[in-house]
């Protein structure tokens, strides 16, 4: 583990047991290249992340990729994340690019040019699985946000990913079920964990979704200086408030309207102190 200018940077202990394995199997090699194109599709988020003034905690490398955790209080928008996540695999591209111009001019050995090709193909390709912590997964997470209530899209993202990691599982060990006695243990070990942080990802929706209306209030300011339009919902007077904090949508301002079953307005209500009495009490209906 090691810090650079407040990023650390660590590798997981399954890149260290591949490694470790690699030098057994004499493939050392073909793990230098890999480690050398993950590291390059790593440098891709964190100059996007830059760019867009996020400040990254720690990377920790995968053989699939890295998990970055940055500081978000707010400001990081859907399309920052997609440009963020979209930036490793765009390296990947550059390199698949750079790799077959030099094949073609006849610089460098062949063999090893390709090789260079199918790893990045490799990793941009898994990277792009609607899966997170996958870079696919969060492109398809911030693109649903800016559509769907974000309590809507951390639940359904998910559950997608919760699916697509247990595919990868069962992918894994295909050959068994075919009546081979083996299976591909690399892709079982990356299964295995993309399933576990997926599960526990999905435990903690109510952290997360709390998290977010605890950042809303740095976007007030913002939404008022560019004079957005506030979102309007309309609510039943006994209707939970929970119910209704869960139709706010990301960058969207909301007003609630509380209208009464002969249509008459009884409120209207700034988001600001829906998440107020959200906080102060447990599950209030909104005339309490």
């Amino acid at each position: 583990m090691i810090n650079v200018r407040g990023i650390t940077l660590s590798l997981h202990p399954f890149f260290v047991i591949l490694m470790l394995f690699s030098v057994v199997t004499g493939h050392f090699l073909e793990l230098i290249v890999l480690f050398s194109i993950v590291f390059i599709h790593e440098l891709g988020h964190l100059a996007a992340a830059l760019l867009c003034g996020v400040r990254i905690r720690s990377i920790q490398m995968l053989p699939f990729g890295g998990v970055v955790e940055i500081e978000d209080h707010g400001q990081l928008t859907a399309w920052r994340e997609i440009g963020i996540a979209a930036a490793g695999p765009l390296m990947n591209a550059m390199m698949i690019g750079g790799a077959l111009l030099f094949r073609e001019a006849g610089w460098g050995d062949g063999a090893f040019l390709s090789y260079v090709v199918y790893g990045n193909a490799m990793i941009a390709g898994f990277n792009l699985l609607p899966v997170l912590p996958l870079d696919g997964g969060k492109i398809l997470h911030a693109a649903a946000s800016l559509f769907f209530p974000y309590h809507q899209t951390l639940l359904w993202s998910s559950r997608i990913s919760v699916a697509g990691s247990a595919a990868v599982v069962l992918l894994s060990v295909s050959p068994l079920l075919q009546g081979e006695a083996k299976i591909h243990l690399n892709l079982l070990m990356i299964g295995i964990f993309l399933l576990y942080s997926n599960w526990m990802d999905y435990r903690h929706i109510p952290y997360r979704f709390t998290r977010f209306l605890m950042n809303r209030e740095k976007g007030y300011g913002e939404a008022a200086r560019k004079g957005s339009f506030a979102q309007p919902i309309i609510a039943d007077p006994a209707k939970h408030l929970d119910s209704i904090l869960r139709l706010f949508k990301r960058g969207k301002y909301h007003v609630v309207y509380v209208i009464n079953k002969q249509g008459g307005l009884i409120a209207m209500l700034p988001e600001q102190r829906l998440i107020s009495a959200y906080f102060a009490t447990e599950r209030p209906t909104l005339l309490r």
